[in-house]
């Protein structure tokens, strides 16, 4: 729903908004801490038969009623950690139609205690009863202009551009609608970077987040220049001859939009340094490092741009406690009959609410001996059905494995876990529906009555994928292009009996786990089955000291920290 204000509205630069009082901390991000459902109202039984007395008349509109979902990750235990004397706001967009409602509702709340909250692309503070505490600002953009600036240029465009994954025979062509949508993408970002200069106290730190916002550093350094502003990419970048593919304006637009920033961070050193070759390569600007902390530096126009590796670690205490809560336990219990073949049907969901094959479900310490462990070999993936996370070919490579090496048949079993993504996106529909084609496929070749070699799961259920990782002989991260990947630090930190790792080279958690995973080249399809079986062979000893060590390294940045050392950075801390 479009609100009172209009799209060019929320494209006209706020450079007459009074800082005010303010917040001396902005995080920008397209999504919230908080997401918001349309509660279907209840069924009414009339106490009565209508007369004709009833004509005409209205009972009062009631407003739609909200179910209100937390989310978690770095940011949210970043902000949660610097203080409520802070004056915190987290900027983010409405995602859908509860999102939306949701907005239009706290406006009105406002309104009716005398406070001015447009809401639409402007936005509204909600309630914080629903987030905990923070001070959200949800935006209200259009419905066409956000799905052409999301969809068709962030995840369309940029993802595939930073991921390297163009069929460039036949992709990208940049044509009329691709316009459109750079338009809608461009009224976005000033969108947020209204929000942020009508939010923030003079002189405040603001952290932007990522490929969504690339424009807002720019665009509010031009409304706001008191600001310190840094952006943060969770990508890959890409490098400069590939980078170089999108139109020669746009390529300007995104770098210049993040150089607007006073710094801009990045997971490894390597994306850093990609960075700054295509800010070197597309605009002519001046690459150098800073003599006293090491750091990159771009210079142009005259502005100098610190770039900032900050790799983001594992939460281990919450990882920890979490993987022994009793629904976890339940999870574990169902998985492992599945491996072990006790499950009727190897491919169903584990139940949940009730422990499967008798467990206890009392947070670990009471697992039955029966689940503590098995004669199967459990090779264990978690991933979203994102194209980059090449899980097709995780899955031929353990094909592989079992038409090469035939004594793993009935002995190991792959617990692969792909959750849809994207789903309005064609592309990734029929990725989909190709990982469960290739699993199917594996089951049907090589599956006997009690074995079933790869167990699919679908459904998000973040207790089941910890309870895979506790189960995990072996790991498999095989992602073809990764801005860091997570799943690779947490499974080594949750994992019951130690687990080897299958790590990719292109993904960005190599840089710090690369030492004691066994690395892949993720286009091999027979390295990486040769790589599974080094890692299901690995002495246990061997494999329990890697493991200490992936941990170590996993987490020595965990959330709090990595969000905090971007405020010290910008010199907000």
């Amino acid at each position: 729903m479009v609100s009172e204000h209009s799209e060019q509205d929320a494209a006209e630069p706020a450079r007459d908004a009074a800082p005010g009082p303010g917040a001396q901390v902005l995080v920008a991000s397209n999504r919230g801490p908080v997401s918001y459902a349309l509660t279907p109202p209840p069924s009414r039984s009339p106490s009565r038969t209508p007369t004709s007395d009833d004509a005409g008349a209205a009972e009062p509109a009631e407003p739609p009623a909200l179910t209100a979902k937390r989310g978690g990750g770095g940011l949210v235990s970043g902000l949660s950690a610097i203080g409520a004397d802070a004056r915190a706001v987290w900027v983010c967009a409405a995602l859908g139609e509860g999102d939306r409602e949701a907005v239009r509702q706290a406006a009105a709340r406002a309104g009716a205690d005398g406070q001015r909250e447009a809401g639409g692309p402007a936005g509204a503070l909600l309630d914080t009863d629903d987030t905990g505490g923070q001070r959200v600002r949800m935006l209200d953009i259009a419905p066409e202009v956000f799905a052409a600036a999301y969809n068709g240029i962030a995840n369309s465009v940029l993802w595939f551009v930073h991921h390297l994954l163009y069929q460039t025979p036949l992709e990208p062509a940049f044509d009329a609608d691709f316009r459109r949508e750079w338009e809608a993408y461009e009224t976005y970002n000033a969108a947020f970077a209204d929000a942020l200069a009508r939010e923030a106290a003079p002189g405040a730190a603001v952290l932007v987040q990522d490929y969504h916002l690339s424009l807002v550093p720019a665009l509010l350094r031009e409304r706001r220049p008191d600001l310190r502003i840094g952006h943060f990419s969770h990508t890959p970048w890409a490098p400069p001859d590939y980078f170089r593919m999108l139109p020669d304006d746009v390529a300007d637009a995104v770098l210049r939009g993040i150089l607007g920033g006073d710094r801009a961070g990045f997971l490894t050193e390597r994306w850093a340094e990609a960075f700054a070759d295509c800010c070197a390569r597309v605009l002519g600007a001046r690459v150098g490092r800073d003599a006293a902390s090491g750091e990159l530096t771009v210079e142009l126009d005259g502005r100098t741009t610190h770039l900032g590796v900050h790799g983001l670690g594992a939460d281990a205490e919450f990882l920890r406690e979490r993987s022994r809560a009793a629904d976890v336990v339940e999870r574990r219990t169902a998985l492992r009959a599945q491996v072990e073949g006790r499950d009727a049907d190897a491919t169903a969901t584990p139940a949940e609410g009730t422990p499967a094959d008798g467990g206890a479900a009392d947070g670990g310490a009471g697992e039955s001996a029966r689940d503590a462990g098995g004669g199967r070999k459990v090779i264990v993936r978690v991933d979203r059905t994102e194209l980059s996370k090449n899980i097709v070919r995780g899955l031929l490579a353990y094909r592989r494995l079992l038409a090469d090496r035939p004594e793993w048949r009935e002995r190991v079993v792959h617990v692969a876990f792909a959750y849809p993504s994207r789903q309005d996106l064609a592309v990734y529909r029929e990725y989909t529906q190709e990982v469960q084609r290739v699993a199917d496929a594996i089951n049907e070749e090589f599956g006997t009555p009690g074995w079933r070699p790869v167990v699919l799961h679908v459904k998000d259920d973040f207790a089941r994928s910890l309870a895979a990782y506790r189960i995990a002989d072996v790991a498999l991260v095989n992602p073809i292009r990764d801005g860091m990947n997570l799943v690779a630090k947490e499974v080594p930190v949750v994992s019951d009996a130690g687990c080897a790792l299958v790590l990719s080279r292109e993904a960005g958690a190599y840089a710090e786990l690369g030492d004691d995973a066994v690395t892949v080249n993720p286009y091999d399809v027979r390295a990486t089955a040769d790589a599974l079986h080094e890692a299901l062979t690995m002495d246990p000893g061997e494999r329990a000291e890697r493991t200490k060590r992936l941990a170590a390294a996993a987490t020595a940045l965990p959330p709090k920290q990595w969000f905090l050392a971007q405020l010290r950075a910008l010199g907000a801390t």
